[in-house]
């Protein structure tokens, strides 16, 4: 039985970080899967560390590895963090503000396993897929930022700005290296680099949900990173 490491990057997600490692765990114990959660802590003043290691005490340090930093290092880095302690031969990347819900872990697995793939990752513009709790002006916003990405980009994957995904292990780590992008470019860059290199990669249907708490790390900067990031990948790729 393959071992699949989930890694769980964090930032001021103390309410957030009990309700998703109990559903991680439900779904994995459900179907038996054999599995692990890296939480990737990077200095949450909200006390979400604290909040990690109690849930440590509880399920066991087999299934909650702590591997935290002392500050915000972004999403690349925590991937590269977080791998070097993984010990399963499948990396799980998922959003730890209950946006993604595990119970779509089992499709990603299913998918793999009968495909062989190299990557799978979670869309929310097929069939099956979609958006819950955004506002109208959101969702416009997202759906002409993958339109725009589809078009100079052509990565072959629908949902290109998605973080829901399954990676081989060694998938993950040739990736990562190659990858110069930060914060919500990363993982277009990801999909792109994944293109380049030929590697297999299959799509799920997920239902997004907005976050219950905290707040939203999506702001103005976020969005110009987004169009800086976009034409360079379009400039040289």
């Amino acid at each position: 039985m393959p071992m699949y490491s989930i890694l769980l990057p964090t930032y001021n997600e103390k309410e957030n970080l009990p309700i998703i490692i109990w559903l991680i765990d439900q779904t994995m114990t459900k179907h038996d899967y054999n599995y692990e959660v890296i939480i990737i802590d990077d200095g949450s003043p909200d006390g979400t560390l604290e909040v990690a290691r109690q849930l440590q005490s509880i399920y066991g340090s087999d299934k909650i590895v702590l591997r935290p930093r002392e500050k915000k290092l972004g999403l690349g880095t925590a991937y590269i963090h977080g791998l070097k302690h993984a010990s399963g031969e499948f990396i799980i990347i998922m959003d730890a503000d209950l946006s993604h819900h595990p119970k779509f872990i089992p499709q990603f697995i299913k998918l793999q396993a009968e495909k062989d793939l190299d990557v799978v990752t979670g869309t929310r513009y097929v069939n099956g897929g979609g958006v819950y709790g955004w506002d109208l002006k959101r969702k416009v916003v997202s759906r002409g930022a993958n339109l725009l990405t589809q078009i100079l980009l052509r990565p072959g994957v629908s949902d290109l700005t998605g973080s829901f995904r399954l990676y081989k292990k060694e998938v993950l780590g040739t990736l990562v290296k190659s990858c110069v992008s930060k914060g919500y470019v990363f993982q277009m860059e990801m999909m792109v680099r994944a293109r380049q290199n030929s590697f297999s990669i299959g799509e799920v249907p997920i239902t997004f949900v907005d976050r219950f708490y905290g707040e939203s790390k999506l702001g103005a900067n976020e969005i110009s990173g987004f169009v800086k990031g976009l034409l360079y990948l379009f400039a040289t790729t």
